[in-house]
């Protein structure tokens, strides 16, 4: 073989030339000659290539993806018509790029436990299928894709982001399926979060979550020293939680067509909240019910504060509507008006005529805007633009004038024009992806039975 000479590779130009190069079988090895040495340690590797690919330095010699294959900073990744490539980065990071995609690496800088790791890249075309890895998990803001249309801001995050034009539509047009709905699964989101809050599931993982973030059924959210946070749920309740805090969502069951049958059912297991209940507790308000350590708490429409933080004793002030409560071991229920409270412990029971949680923001007087954290059909599934779909974790996608949060399970889209939404159904590109996941074991021998490729040319 000899040492490619093509100029830069720009929107795929020369790339098909190189596929009798790349690989001679499917075992080829990636030659030296393609294997350069570079100035900085390398940020990655490719783990399985097919099809005609090559990675290209500012001012270097395109070298031909193929397992092994060191991958630098500053690299532009570019795949032909039918070629894709699996990468790995330092952090854990894995990445399936797309046919007929560009990819560039821009930044990063990675240093386990270092507090200034960040990655940047920027998707000139095509897409990629992705599972983020430690920089993305350390700080909120480490790490994003750029692309003509939007920014994407990572949170940890599972997911798949495409620059789509007209063989989006095409690719959707073949499918016979029917588009499932693009529904939100998350029961609440944060809104104007400050200081660390954590959101624990019932198997005891643990994950940072920051604006926007989703909360689900079964979660309990944590908040540090100093921190606060007003979750808004799907059905317009709406809570703030004050520092210290502990608060689980047991059950959250909501269909916007019959909210009657909604169910909304918490824990304060310590800490403070103020809260504004939404149409469940309208429509329905016997499926509303707040639990403490000292007493049980149902609603009538209603705005209330609950202060336990201190061991055993907590405080109940109804600043909207009505509540009841029945303390722990009493069978009679206190009725509290707008204007009454009450302070139950282990050793009594007494009236309060001023509330405590003066010093959080009531809810109802911190803006939301419901329809960029749960609305769908927003956008269209077949527009041109930038599509993300989200597997687990959070995006965030920030356009020209307009900022969209997804969360498990949702997908979105941001235009040319910068507006964002998520369509009322998936996008059916989206939803009969055939691409490999980066995750994909044995990639290779998944891919030949998946193509009926045989022996045609592969980079192993």
């Amino acid at each position: 073989m000899h040492a490619l000479t093509s100029p830069t590779l720009r929107g795929g130009l020369h790339v098909a030339a190189l596929l009798a190069v790349a690989c001679i079988s499917q075992f080829a090895q990636v030659p030296q000659a393609f294997a350069q040495a570079s100035a900085k340690p390398a940020v990655g590797e490719v783990e399985f290539a097919r099809g005609a690919g090559v990675a290209q330095t500012p001012g270097g010699t395109p070298r031909i993806m193929g397992k092994g294959l060191a991958l630098n900073e500053g690299d532009r990744l570019t795949t032909s018509d039918g070629a894709t490539a699996i990468v790995k980065l330092q952090d854990g990071t894995r990445m399936t790029v797309r046919p007929n995609s560009e990819l560039i690496m821009q930044t990063y800088k990675f240093k386990e436990g270092a507090p200034d790791n960040s990655m940047v890249m920027q998707l000139l075309r095509g897409g990629f299928r992705a599972i983020t890895g430690l920089i993305s998990k350390g700080s909120a803001d480490a790490a994003r894709i750029q692309t003509s249309t939007a920014t994407i801001g990572i949170r940890g995050t599972d997911f798949d982001a495409r620059v789509c034009g007209p063989e989006c539509r095409a690719e959707s047009a073949k499918v016979v399926d029917k588009p499932k709905p693009n529904a939100v699964l998350a029961s609440a989101k944060l809104v104007s979060a400050t200081g660390d809050i954590y959101a624990v599931d019932g198997a005891g993982l643990k994950r940072h979550v920051v604006d926007g973030g989703s909360v689900y059924p079964g979660e309990t959210v944590q908040t540090g020293p100093d921190a606060k946070v007003v979750l808004a749920f799907r059905d317009e309740s709406r809570l703030t939680l004050g520092a210290n805090t502990q608060f689980r969502v047991d059950s959250f069951v909501f269909d916007k067509q019959n909210p009657s049958d909604g169910r909304f059912l918490v824990t304060l297991l310590q800490g403070s909240l103020r809260a504004l209940t939404g149409l469940i507790g309208k429509t329905n308000h016997g499926n509303v019910g707040f639990t403490t350590a000292t007493a049980t708490i149902g609603i009538r429409g209603t705005g209330l504060d609950m202060d336990c933080a201190s061991a055993g004793a907590c405080s109940f002030f109804t600043w909207l509507g009505t509540i009841e409560v029945k303390p722990n071991g009493e069978t009679a229920l206190q009725v509290l008006e707008a204007g009454q409270g009450l302070y139950v412990s282990a050793t009594g029971i007494a009236p309060l005529t001023a509330p405590t949680l003066d010093n959080l923001p009531r809810p109802d007087r911190v803006p939301v805007n419901t329809d960029q954290l749960f609305s769908t059909g927003t956008a269209p599934a077949d527009g041109d633009g930038l599509f993300v779909y989200v597997r687990d974790g959070h995006i965030q996608i920030t356009s020209s004038s307009e900022v969209l949060d997804l969360g498990r399970g949702e997908t979105g889209y941001a235009g040319a024009d910068g507006h964002t939404g998520r369509p009322l159904d998936f996008p059916l590109f989206i939803q009969n992806d055939p691409v490999l996941m980066p995750n994909t074991p044995n990639p290779g021998v998944i891919d030949m039975l998946q193509n009926g490729t045989g022996t045609k040319a592969y980079c192993l």
